[in-house]
């Protein structure tokens, strides 16, 4: 395959019909509307297979504000029943590799995957992906244990230098090292039941746990995550 100097971002998703006239309502995916939704801007769809508009593009006739919502009109679909069909289609654009976001503390995503990631000065992985989440976005770092996602906030993540290929993270405690440490009871588990220790199995027929009997063992509380926006620049 020939080599490429373009990606593809991703920048919105159609989310519901907007009246009777093809007007379909946006959720977007980029700081600068104004630039990728402008009149004649074409889209590449991401729909299923199985979609009449699968390996179609779109063309953006006008994007329009109701109620400080962004409500686009396309050309070719002009009734409520054809905007319907592309409900929860996502929204793709070319973008150059080389041209980088306008604003400060802002990546595109292919510029992020592959970076080493540093805490305090130590390489603890690799940006594998960014996921995005409702609440904030996550950097899926791939670790010699497994996966980390580190929620992309400020708190978290107060540094990436593109130029030098590093993102440092400053993580709380056991956000790394409890993969670790899982994986390490596992591997003593299993020597355990090897050497003929107690098994699961034996716990259940009446052994006891860490904490005391079964009765009295209790669930950890799950961890809240952070509530911080994300800072990534229109997704790929």
């Amino acid at each position: 395959m020939a080599p490429t100097d373009k990606t593809q971002l991703r920048v919105g998703r159609l989310t519901k019909a907007h009246g009777l006239k093809g007007a379909l309502k946006l959720e977007l995916f980029t700081d600068t509307p104004e630039q990728r939704f402008t009149p004649g801007a074409s889209f590449t769809l991401q729909v299923p297979e199985t979609s009449e508009w699968s390996g179609k593009t779109l063309t953006l006739g006008e994007l329009r504000w109701y109620n400080g919502h962004p409500v686009g009109f396309f050309e070719g679909v002009d009734d409520r029943t054809a905007a319907e069909s592309l409900v929860k289609a996502i929204l793709w654009v070319d973008q150059d590799l080389d041209e980088l976001p306008d604003e400060d503390d802002a990546w595109y995503h292919h510029q992020l995957v592959g970076l080493r990631v540093e805490r305090d000065g130590v390489v603890v992985g690799t940006v594998a992906r960014v996921d995005h989440l409702p609440a904030q976005d996550l950097l899926a770092v791939e670790t010699e244990h497994g996966e980390v996602l580190v929620p992309f906030v400020n708190a978290l993540v107060p540094s990436v230098d593109i130029e030098a290929g590093v993102v440092t993270v400053t993580p709380p405690p056991g956000l790394f090292e409890e993969l670790a440490d899982d994986t390490a009871d596992a591997d003593t588990a299993e020597a355990d039941t090897a050497d003929g220790g107690t098994t699961e199995a034996d716990t259940a027929d009446g052994g006891t746990t860490d904490g005391g009997t079964e009765a009295e063992a209790e669930a950890e509380p799950a961890s809240s995550e952070a509530d911080d926006a994300a800072r990534p620049a229109d997704e790929n």
